[in-house]
């Protein structure tokens, strides 16, 4: 994810350096991962005459007692055709086994993956790396209310680069975290990095990606005197939200424009939540979030290496001419492959929901 761009000088000008803000992007991309799943669904039947009924799968609907998910996981970063890298990631399929003696109290079993897309440098997505896991684990609201602890997290985070006289102050990223404790999974998420779940082949968004002419967004920084001009933030900066970047915000404690504040999901796994794909934007520029589940299923049902995984997706966008760098995170939920989709037909209905369509998509993919 490229950061800030020359003030005064427009985002699309030829004089841009490589280390500047990324072109803007087509205004229909950016609608479509802020709009919620209920709009585009209403949207979809009244365009296309969809009856929204339903289609039946073969598939676990109740969680057994006993179902606990296994982690484990696979990653891929290419610099891509940038100059340099500016993405970081972590992936720890034990928690417990990585915290040792800090690990008292922590709900077996329990993982952590991240992905941060930096900019303006590498100081602050590698920071956050190294230190987020640190700060949510050591706030006071930790294990006892998650929530508040990795709100917490991520506020600590963005003031230490603030305080660091080490660190570049105009450096900043990106950051989308996935703690995991049993089958509770949480999300958080403060820039356009993404998680998607894949649930049985349909792809599931757990993020929503913070641009700054979403509309929601757009509403938040125009309430705190920012500009969005060209789908970025005070001409600047092509995300709503991410850590570091002090060169843009005002004094430690104040609400700016610019936020830090992650938005969080928090769900219970089930049998059928198969895996978590997390990537920075680089991957979601050319690639849906239903297009990158149903590669990864069939490739599970082939192979079931999260890590190889990682690298067909990173290939693919590859071939769709991402312009930035490629980091992917997959995590699967359990050491067996998917199964299979089996489609009974007698009881298929007549008419089909745009989320019947998308299964039906993902079943067929996975089998091909």
């Amino acid at each position: 994810m490229n950061g800030s761009v020359q003030p005064g000088t427009p985002p699309d000008s030829p004089s841009m350096n490589a280390g500047a803000g990324k072109p803007p992007r087509h205004h229909l991309t950016s609608i479509r991962h802020c709009a919620s799943s209920m709009r585009i669904a209403a949207a979809a039947s009244s365009d296309y005459g969809l009856d929204l009924g339903t289609l039946s799968l073969i598939s676990p609907t109740d969680v057994r007692p006993g179902f606990l998910p296994v982690f484990r996981s696979g990653s891929c970063a290419e610099t891509g055709p940038k100059s340099y890298m500016e993405d970081e990631h972590v992936c720890v399929d034990n928690l417990i086994e990585h915290l040792g003696g800090r690990a008292a109290g922590i709900p077996a079993p329990g993982a952590f993956y991240g992905v941060f897309d930096g900019h303006g440098g590498t100081d602050a997505a590698c920071f956050v790396r190294k230190n987020i896991l640190k700060f949510i684990v050591e706030d006071i609201h930790f294990p006892s209310n998650i929530e508040n602890a990795i709100r917490g997290a991520f506020v600590k985070a963005d003031h230490a680069l603030a305080d660091s006289h080490s660190l570049d102050n105009s450096s900043g990223t990106t950051a989308l975290t996935a703690l995991i404790f049993g089958r509770t999974l949480f999300v958080a998420n403060a820039g356009d990095c993404r998680a998607v779940l894949g649930k049985r082949g349909r792809a599931v968004e757990l993020s929503r990606d913070h641009k700054p002419n979403c509309k929601s967004e757009k509403i938040r920084i125009e309430k705190l005197g920012g500009t969005v001009f060209d789908g970025y933030l005070n001409g600047q900066l092509a995300v709503a939200r991410a850590l570091g970047d002090w060169h843009m915000k005002g004094p430690k404690g104040s609400i700016s424009p610019l936020s830090a504040e992650p938005e969080l999901q928090e769900i219970v796994l089930s049998e059928e939540d198969e895996f978590l794909i997390i990537g920075c934007d680089g991957l979601w520029d050319v690639m849906t979030s239903q297009c990158a589940v149903t590669i990864v299923r069939k490739e599970l049902m082939q192979h079931n290496d999260p890590e190889r995984c990682s690298s067909e997706l990173v290939q693919e966008a590859l071939k769709r001419d991402s312009c930035d760098n490629l980091t992917v995170v997959v995590i699967c939920f359990s050491s067996n492959p998917p199964p299979q989709i089996e489609i009974p037909r007698y009881r298929v209905r007549r008419s089909i929901s745009l989320e019947g369509l998308h299964l039906l998509r993902g079943a067929l993919d996975s089998n091909a």
